[in-house]
């Protein structure tokens, strides 16, 4: 048996909830702690109606619409964001995809998701972290929500962190240590809590509710590589005196779990400060002369399990960056930063949080959960997602094919939805891995998430007269050779006018009997008028970079 004086565990705050389960708005008011705690007690008294331990979508949206008065296109919001976190298969995925795609109307759609349901105590805790984006009116007046060199949430690339939190690990972990309590409560059964539904240290805690605290935190033994889940080290029989279980009880005394929880949380090893601090440096982007500017490329790939995989990339500027490789694969990838570049990140990704960036352009392999833009200014996206979400961006061009509405958070304007119109040999493939099917596709009916602060003027669709498809311009091995699902029929009609007047006009040079000196003075006046669009429209730069990625392989396959 283990002897406890060698024994050390260390816990921390998992990021993949925030990154991807925490939207980035202040939460809807009745997301308080007050609300969390009747609907905690309401689900339990009711667990022979598909209320607890799993609550069905008919019952949440019960709770969402007729008590906590939020609207059912936003009750199901959260409700399908929390799926997006529970581990599926892609086969599942695709099936769920084609079921929905199959449904003729609203109805087929809703008797489907009414057969849906997620765990009750993880959904509990995934609407009470929704409040890591709340600002409250003390920070607000007091400007601890801006930048602030002596504030720990000052990251080591030099940048405030504060205005998105989600990447912030230092703040999650002090977002649950000052919550803890709260967090906990909301897992006890009704009968463990007094009548103003607080704990006593008398409460005991169930391990079904520890199991479902695992949804935020996990840990190791002894600084171990293996993680192990919250529950089992909880349950493990040389912890319980400190974790506070016991056997004759079958459960955890309430302030001692606390208080073990308290003792060993830490910093997340494998966290956005610890993959910057002492993740393995890429070299994958280029010093461009005269800038003072350095691209700082991060992971932490080589050296944690798959579960936690970071891509960090910084400052990436004037050049064409092209990835495929199992250094990117199933990545939370974030791009802060990056202006007049054109970046290809063509492999299959989990996550992408696109901050700060300007004047550039993005290709992203499939993405198996979430495509955030924040404070962002005239960036094209090309993505296959399950989910864009924006906020703070101005004139973006967003190419997409997506299963979900896209969301327009706060603070957006000049946006245009126009449908993903390019392919790589491996799309098609990367698709499947990620589950990721060509319909349904919402990317033409975003949803305002913010209605009382946003104008439905913020964006457009773009015009078919302005579509034009976009090429790949990588050789790689695979078997898509089109665009996943067509073009939608508007704007492939656009397509096909346009090429018959090209047909139309290289007929009538043909016919027009030029000599060959006319020949010769047309083809330059064509190619100066080709070489004045490039330049006006940025693509000359991209063809100028393009010869690093297509000079070797090491760029574009590495």
């Amino acid at each position: 048996m283990a002897n406890m004086d060698q024994i050390s565990v260390n816990l921390w705050v998992k990021m993949e909830p925030f990154i991807v389960g925490a939207l980035q708005i202040p939460p809807p008011s009745k997301f308080s702690m007050h609300y969390l705690r009747k609907m905690s007690t309401y689900v339990r008294m009711r667990s022979s109606e598909g209320y607890y331990p799993h609550l069905s979508w008919p019952m949440w949206r019960h709770i969402a619409c007729g008590k906590l008065q939020i609207e059912k296109d936003l009750a199901w919001l959260y409700f399908e964001l929390f799926d997006s976190l529970v581990e599926r298969t892609s086969e599942e995925r695709l099936e769920w995809a084609e079921v929905i795609s199959s449904c003729a109307t609203e109805e087929e759609a809703e008797k489907q998701k009414n057969k849906l349901s997620v765990d009750t105590l993880q959904f509990l805790l995934f609407l009470y972290i929704q409040q890591l984006n709340k600002v409250s009116l003390r920070t607000y007046l007091l400007g601890d929500e801006w930048p602030n060199p002596r504030s720990k949430n000052y990251s080591l690339t030099g940048e405030s962190t504060n205005q998105i939190k989600n990447w912030n690990d230092n703040y999650q972990q002090d977002f649950i240590q000052n919550h803890l309590q709260d967090l906990l409560e909301l897992l006890l059964d009704p009968d463990q809590l007094t009548a103003s539904s607080h704990s006593t240290h008398n409460s005991l805690m169930s391990p079904e509710a520890v199991r479902a605290l695992g949804f935020l935190i996990e840990g190791c033994v002894n600084r171990n590589s293996t993680v192990h889940p919250l529950h089992a080290l909880a349950l493990w029989q040389p912890l319980h005196a400190k974790s506070g279980y016991s056997k004759i009880s079958k459960a955890f005394s309430f302030p001692k779990l606390e208080s073990w929880l308290r003792a060993c949380l830490t910093g997340n090893p494998f966290g956005t400060s610890a993959c910057l601090k002492s993740g393995k440096k890429l070299a994958w982007a280029q010093q461009v002369e005269g800038t003072t500017k350095r691209a700082k490329i991060a992971c932490n790939t080589h050296m944690v399990p798959s579960a936690h995989r970071i891509v960090v990339m910084s400052q990436v500027y004037k050049q064409t960056l092209a990835k495929s490789s199992g250094t990117l694969e199933d990545t939370h990838v974030k791009i802060h930063r990056c202006c007049e570049s054109f970046i290809y990140l063509l492999s299959p990704l989990r996550s992408v949080t696109i901050e700060k960036c300007r004047n550039s352009t993005f290709v992203l392999g499939p993405v198996q959960t979430v495509v955030h833009l924040h404070s962002c200014d005239n960036v094209t996206l090309i993505a296959v997602c399950r989910r864009l979400s924006l906020s703070s961006t101005t004139s973006c061009t967003l190419h997409v094919l997506t299963p979900t509405r896209p969301l327009i958070l706060l603070g957006n304007l000049a946006i245009t939805f126009a449908p993903f119109h390019t392919h790589y040999p491996k799309l098609e493939d990367h698709m499947g891995r990620t589950g990721l099917a060509t319909v349904p596709n919402y990317w033409d009916n975003p949803m305002l998430v913010c209605k009382e602060n946003c104008d439905r003027n913020v964006f457009r669709l773009l015009p078919p007269s302005e579509f034009y498809p976009f090429v790949v311009p990588f050789e790689m091995e695979g078997d898509t050779t089109e665009i996943p699902g067509g073009l939608p029929p508007a704007y492939q009609k656009a397509l096909s006018q346009r090429e018959q007047r090209i047909h139309i006009w290289q007929k009538t040079v043909k016919e027009a009997g030029l000599t060959k000196d006319q020949r010769k003075t047309f083809q330059v006046y064509v190619e100066n008028k080709f070489n004045e669009w490039l330049v006006q429209t940025g693509s000359r730069q991209q063809l100028d970079s393009l010869v690093l990625p297509a000079a070797g392989s090491k760029q574009a396959a590495g």
